[in-house]
């Protein structure tokens, strides 16, 4: 069953972000930061598939190299609480080859790069070792401004002031959807995926939560934490509801097994397979959704240590600024005791004195 996921990221200073660490850690490598002077190097991150750079038709060959395009995304900002790049994080269909999940995410950023005239990293990450083996996702980091000869130009057009930010993710995610089903249908997969909501699908089950990769990481270490304890909570509860409904339905076949035929099975069969399902989904949800956890987690630790910094920075101000007080504070003191010595007492005239 093919699963549909489409998430939105801001990467943002104000949150202690740059484009630099974003694009080396989803593609696995080193990029040193021409604006900070740090340099993010995540060369050792397994589980990065590929990653490519996608641009308009025509575009110049400087943007081709990824430390320059996310280089140039960092200077191209002057705001110290700039959007620098936005992130589009994607499920892959587990149905598809590992060829066909790359040339779908790579089309569905060609027509991006095209439509809007942005830069697009694409980074295809495999499933976690000890999390569910369909998990196969993207991450799709994405300029704000459009592609230049010389570096990055005008703000794009989804990302000026005015514009209808829930109508931009509708289109988005129901352009996914659409791309997604294309791709299952040209593989002769009878799967497909629904960007609406199970509220406008009309399917009358609650949604789900989702843990992501780090948190199903500290998980896996032995980590208890409070989204893995309240997941774990939902399919518990869940497990129970759908055993307390199957002995209801499996006393009702019982009470009226003299006038059914094989239906009491086939049902049983039925609420067996939706309680497999479900566990299913549970287990791909701890693994899908921890992005958001994660962000926040880097954005703080981030913070604080920019908050450290510039701490740092304020006590050396004061340190320099006291000592200077301090050594004007001396030489004004020298200059008054100076100025408050006597003068010498002038000497007498004696006049001619013969012998002498």
């Amino acid at each position: 069953m093919a699963i549909y996921h489409l998430s939105v990221k801001a990467v943002s200073r104000s949150a202690g972000r740059s484009a630099t660490a974003a694009a080396a850690y989803r593609a696995g490598c080193e990029i040193a930061d021409q604006r900070t002077g740090e340099i993010h190097n995540y060369t050792r991150k397994g589980g990065v598939e590929s990653a490519d750079i996608v641009l308009p038709d025509s575009a110049p060959e400087w943007a081709t190299d990824r430390a320059a395009l996310w280089n140039a995304a960092e200077a191209a900002e002057r705001r110290k609480d700039a959007c620098v790049a936005r992130e589009f994080e994607v499920a892959l269909p587990d149905e598809l080859s590992p060829a066909e999940r790359r040339r779908l995410a790579v089309d569905f950023a060609k027509e991006m790069a095209n439509r809007e005239g942005c830069a697009v990293d694409v980074a295809i990450h495999a499933p976690g070792k000890e999390g569910d083996s369909r998990n196969h996702h993207a991450h799709i980091l994405r300029t704000t401004r459009k592609v230049g000869l010389d570096g990055l130009t005008d703000k794009l057009d989804t990302e000026k002031a005015g514009r209808s930010r829930t109508a931009d993710l509708d289109a988005v995610r129901t352009r996914w959807a659409e791309l997604t089903n294309e791709r299952l249908r040209e593989n002769g997969i009878e799967a497909l995926v629904d960007h609406r909501s199970l509220k406008d699908q009309g399917i009358d089950r609650e949604p789900t939560s989702h843990m992501g990769p780090a948190v199903a990481a500290m998980e896996r270490r032995g980590v208890k934490t409070e989204v893995g304890q309240r997941i774990e909570d939902e399919v518990a509860d869940r497990l129970a509801r759908a055993r307390a409904e199957g002995v209801k339905e499996r006393e009702l076949a019982q009470a009226n097994k003299s006038i059914i035929d094989l239906s009491g099975d086939l049902a049983a069969a039925k609420r067996d397979l939706a309680a497999t399902e479900l566990v299913g989904q549970a287990k791909t949800q701890l693994v899908s959704g921890a992005a958001d956890f994660r962000t926040k987690f880097m954005a703080d630790r981030a913070a604080k240590i920019e908050a450290d910094r510039h701490a740092e920075l304020d006590r050396q101000v004061a340190e320099r600024a006291q000592l200077e007080a301090k050594t004007r504070a001396a030489l004004a003191k020298e200059a008054q005791a100076a100025k408050e010595q006597p003068a010498p007492a002038p000497k007498k005239d004696r006049g001619y004195e013969p012998g002498r």
